[in-house]
Order: C-alpha cells, then sequence, then structure tokens
C-alpha cells in the first residue's frame, strides 16, 4: 500500500562512493522511495576533522529531515567514523526524536567476527577513517579483543576511481603496492575488509592482487542486509517509510556533473538536482 505522506529512506555520502550503498540497498528493498544527497561540493571528507565532518554531515542530515526523511543512512565511512555517534546522541534526542540515523562501519564489523578464522583482518580504507580507529575499535569490542586488526590507508583508490581510471595500469600499481603494505604487517590476515564505499569498482584488480583466499568484505550487501533487518525489528518505522519505488539524488556541486559521474557507480541514468546547504 502507498503511504499518503512521503517519506523516503535517506542515504548521504560526502561524493560519489555511497552510491554503490544505494544500489545494493535498491536491490534489496525496491519498493521503497530514496533520497540520495552526496556533499560533492566539500569533499573530501577524509582529509578533515572530526569537528567539520561532524558539522558537515549534521547539515545533509537535517536537510535529509527536511526533504521528509524519517530514516537517514550515512553511507559514508569517513562520516560514520567521525560524525554518527554525536549525531546519534546529542542531536536526535533534542531536535529530532523519533527519526534515526545509521551508519556503515558497525554492520560491517558485526560480519567480520563471524567470517575470520585467524584471527587476522586487515582493513582498507581512507586516511580519515583509517585515523579515527574506528574499525579498529568496533572490532575490539565487538570481539572481546579476540581479533588482531591492521590497517592501510589508500589515499590513491578513490581519486582513481572518480576519474574513472579502473582499469588501467595506475590503478593496479596502487592497489598491488597497498596490499603488499598491508600484508607486511600481518601475513596471518584472511579476511580483509573494503572500508570505503568506492572500493568495490576496483574488485578487478582488488581480487587479481590479493593472496588466494582471503575473504573480502564489501559493505553495499551487508548495509542492505543489516537495513531490512533493522526495518524487520523497527515495525514503527518501517510504516513510516513510503513505497513508491522512487529515486531522487540531490548534490552540493553541479548537478551535470554529478549525475555524468555517478553513471561510473551505476548502471541507468541519472538526473540529479542541486541542493544549497
Amino acid at each position: 500500500m502507498t503511504n499518503s505522506i512521503k517519506h523516503p529512506i535517506g542515504i548521504f555520502d560526502s561524493g560519489y562512493g555511497g552510491l554503490t550503498i544505494l544500489k545494493e540497498i535498491r536491490k534489496a528493498l525496491p519498493q521503497y522511495d530514496y533520497i540520495y544527497l552526496g556533499d560533492n561540493a566539500r569533499t573530501p571528507y577524509g582529509t578533515r576533522s572530526f569537528d567539520v565532518v561532524y558539522e558537515y554531515t549534521r547539515q545533509s542530515v537535517f536537510s535529509l529531515f527536511e526533504m521528509g526523511c524519517e530514516l537517514v543512512i550515512l553511507a559514508c565511512n569517513t562520516a560514520s567514523a567521525k560524525a554518527l555517534r554525536t549525531i546519534q546522541q546529542k542531536d536526535l534526542p533534542d531536535k529530532a526524536p523519533g527519526k534515526r540515523v545509521l551508519g556503515v562501519i558497525r554492520p560491517s564489523a558485526e560480519v567480520v567476527i563471524h567470517r575470520t578464522k585467524t584471527g587476522h583482518v586487515g582493513i582498507l580504507g581512507t586516511s580519515g577513517t583509517v585515523s579515527s580507529q574506528s574499525y579498529v575499535l568496533e572490532l575490539d569490542k565487538l570481539s572481546g579483543g579476540a581479533l588482531t586488526v591492521v590497517q592501510e590507508a589508500c589515499p590513491m583508490w578513490v581519486p582513481i576511481v572518480e576519474n574513472n581510471e579502473i582499469d588501467t595500469p595506475g590503478a593496479n600499481y596502487f592497489v598491488q603496492k597497498n596490499l603488499k603494505a598491508l600484508f607486511e604487517k600481518d601475513p596471518l590476515i584472511d579476511t580483509v575488509v573494503l572500508g570505503c564505499t568506492h572500493y568495490p569498482l576496483l574488485i578487478r584488480s582488488i581480487r587479481q592482487y590479493l593472496p588466494g583466499g582471503i575473504d573480502i568484505v564489501e559493505q553495499g550487501p551487508i548495509v542492505a542486509e543489516k537495513l531490512l533487518d533493522y526495518l524487520h525489528r523497527h515495525p514503527e518505522m518501517e510504516m513510516r517509510c513510503s513505497k513508491n519505488e522512487s529515486i531522487r539524488y540531490f548534490t552540493t556541486e553541479h548537478a551535470a556533473v554529478f549525475s555524468e559521474k555517478a553513471s561510473v557507480f551505476l548502471t541507468e541514468a541519472v538526473e540529479a538536482e542541486t541542493l544549497h546547504l
């Protein structure tokens, strides 16, 4: 049944990477309405301070609330690492009671602790996600300190993807370089987390240069599965989310540029709109 009032599910990212999360969510839950917001004018978030990332993320989340979203997914590892907890604990109770904001780090960490057999896990992420230690802290908390977690920052991977240089010698060079560095830190790693939403687009190169038998954890399918579970466990939220199978795209940058680059991440045409925060 179609809701009379439209309450789409909001998907937020600092740029384009969250489109890989949106793609998997729409595949698993096609009946819902969605709004995607990319803060492309202020990307990248990875090099910015906790305070700045929190402020930018808060502005974007509340813009999605104003557009009718009752539930927002931070489809951005840096925003999840640096802003999610503060928004949940400080902003929602006072300014948006009843609305919910979820991230991508905890769902991924929950899966990892069940998939690793050696107890040695590698995290590939942006400099911001790595420096935040969010995956290390989350995995340590969930496993009771039973896991060995090492990280490798991959600063060139996002620009490679966003400039559509995915299948090039340059992409292969940086993927091989970073994976080699990761396994030099810990050769016993059996599970690798792609801790940035851009990285699935480099999956061919990643598989080529990973040692055999390594389990790759991609966030998109995990976040989609966890969202489905969340809505089952929270029927009051599920009932508030409208179901017309619609999708709108917003960017804080030039809409035409976003629409063109989004085609790298999605297999469909995108008509974006510009939103001024």
